[in-house]
């Protein structure tokens, strides 16, 4: 590694003492991958990632094998993933899309589920062939009976900013949606700029359309792409309105299979390095990280796209 390897430490007033890092690589990195990673390989990945010091790793998704078969080893990956908690408290939670999906997940002892929604109607019609209401419909009965089940509950809300079929979407069109994955018992909502149009103001202005919509910011993770090169820009704004929980894909792998125009997700080490540098709390070895990283691009045979993992594996 070139340089310390380290940003030179700058607090910043008004940011959160710490940050949760909701790593995403294994599941939403790997769905998009061309190739099936072979099972082993992202027991691997995910137990590297583990050890780098990420507490929450989603780990696979339970959805049917025809729509995303790179995740079609989700009964075949999850036990062999038993150790990892022991690491350090480590949550693992899984993508759900049903019933069906969630009792694949309860029977393997899945302590941590997420659904996935949208706030346009296109989308939900091209990814879960439903309408909106359609779809949140089909969540109740998941997010009741994992609630019951003593099971944490995600909600994804993607497309939260903009549309690549409807264009920029109104605030108050994902205040509603949001507001109903909350009344279902969703404990946090992810906002996704799938298509990474999003801008600083207008992540400002959702959350606070949100917050006056009695979402409250403690219950909101964000989940930035780096489409226009904003992701960053717009973690900064969302953690100025308090928000202490951010999605990042290691190696920033990822993006979305029913969004072409969607670019990776925003990279764990970029997002880790500014942290760093701003003195706050991760809890993630950004060494350690981006050696994983690293190690994951060789399986995947293609170098990592994160400007970090690029600058600090640089060989001189």
């Amino acid at each position: 590694m070139t340089g310390t390897g380290l940003p030179m430490t700058v607090p910043v007033a008004g940011l959160p003492a710490r940050v949760r890092v909701h790593e995403v690589g294994a599941r939403d990195g790997l769905q998009n991958e061309k190739s099936v990673v072979p099972t082993e390989v992202k027991a691997e990945f995910i137990r590297r990632l583990a050890v780098a010091g990420l507490s929450t790793i989603e780990a696979t998704s339970f959805v049917h094998p025809k729509w995303v078969p790179q995740l079609a080893d989700a009964e075949q990956l999850f036990p062999l993933l038993g150790e990892i908690a022991d690491i350090g408290d480590v949550a693992l939670p899984v993508l759900v899309p049903n019933e069906r999906g969630l009792d694949r997940a309860l029977a393997l002892g899945a302590r941590s589920i997420a659904v996935f929604g949208s706030a346009t109607e296109t989308f939900a019609a091209r990814n879960l062939n439903r309408t909106v209401d359609e779809s949140l419909a089909m969540f109740e009965p998941v997010v009741a009976r994992a609630r019951a089940a003593g099971v944490q509950v995600r909600g994804y809300l993607s497309m939260c900013f903009g549309d690549p079929w409807e264009g920029a979407v109104p605030l108050a069109q994902v205040v509603r949606v949001a507001r109903a994955l909350r009344d279902l018992g969703c404990d946090e909502l992810s906002l996704g700029d799938t298509i990474g149009v999003a801008t600083p103001g207008h992540v400002v202005a959702l959350l606070a359309a949100l917050n006056g919509a009695g979402v409250p910011t403690d219950a909101i993770g964000v989940h930035f792409h780096d489409t226009y090169g904003q992701a960053l820009s717009n973690t900064l704004a969302a953690l100025q309105q308090g928000v202490t929980t951010v999605d990042a894909s290691a190696g920033g792998l990822g993006g979305c299979p029913y969004a072409k125009s969607a670019t990776g997700n925003l990279a764990t080490e970029d997002l880790v390095w500014m942290l760093d540098g701003l003195g706050v709390e991760t809890g993630v070895d950004l060494g350690a990280l981006t050696a994983t990283s690293v190690w994951m691009a060789e399986q995947l045979g293609r170098p990592s796209p994160s400007r970090t993992v690029r600058a600090l594996s640089h060989k001189e």
